[in-house]
């Protein structure tokens, strides 16, 4: 079975204000059911925001995190 293999660009070069889970998982480098658990649990290294009913990870404190 091949497995797909999606690229993001840079953090450094992203312009908008949240990510996706799948997104925010990448830059972190953890799996997006552990993002889904902080949001739930509401104890990770980030909050997320809920934009309509979806989890939105801000750009600026995942900068934070990884110190860009």
């Amino acid at each position: 079975m091949e497995t797909i293999k999606i690229l993001y660009p840079p953090i450094e070069h992203l312009t908008r204000s949240a990510v996706t889970t799948n997104e925010a998982a990448f830059y972190l480098n953890r799996k997006p059911q552990t993002l889904r658990i902080w949001a739930m649990r509401e104890n990770g290294l980030i909050r997320p925001i809920r934009i309509n009913g979806r989890l939105a990870w801000p750009v600026s404190e995942i900068k934070k995190i990884l110190n860009i």
